[in-house]
């Protein structure tokens, strides 16, 4: 498989590993945890002087958080500008087969769903990369469920869109 330049991508196995050596230094040498939730509360913080993102447990980290997070969108940014031209594009693949939904209930469908991944970060008390990846590692009995729950809120909802969207396709 290549990816947009024609390179050949490195083996999953390197990036899983550098995420594990990450995680134990992250933890070994500062006591941080990882996860990418907060970086966006960072990032709130920045607009709102609420008492929410004014406590002490997410200004303490901003020092570090929010260069993490900004890092992450300036490399992803790099990253895509080096692999070729930017383009925009509606096309969800498969979906807009079986969905035949226009670009408007297309971004409607997808604020409805980012909606709904923000709603269980904040329930879950974090993301699926820091339940999965940090809290799983540090075996958190709590990252543990929290990430069962993930994959089989993500199972559930994989059925359901397969046999709704799919089907009103076929029958119009």
């Amino acid at each position: 498989m290549l990816v947009l330049t024609g390179e050949s991508p490195w083996h999953w196995a390197i990036g899983g590993a550098a995420i594990g050596v990450f995680v134990v230094a992250l933890q070994f040498f500062f006591n941080r945890s990882f996860g990418i939730s907060r970086g966006f509360e960072h990032i709130c913080a920045l607009f709102s002087r609420s008492a929410y993102f004014m406590r002490s447990s997410l200004t303490s980290s901003m020092h570090w958080r929010f260069p993490l997070v900004l890092g992450l969108v300036i490399g992803g940014t790099v990253s895509a500008a080096m692999a070729g031209p930017l383009e925009s594009t509606w096309s969800l693949g498969v979906f807009d087969a079986a969905s035949g939904m226009s670009p408007a209930a297309k971004t409607a469908w997808m604020f409805a769903g980012g909606f709904l991944i923000g709603a269980g970060t904040r329930l879950a008390g974090g993301c699926t990369s820091g339940h999965g990846i940090f809290g799983i590692a540090t075996l958190q009995k709590a990252s543990f469920v929290t990430v069962c729950s993930f994959m089989a809120a993500g199972i559930a909802a994989g059925h359901i869109i397969h046999k709704l969207v799919f089907p009103l396709r076929k029958a119009l």
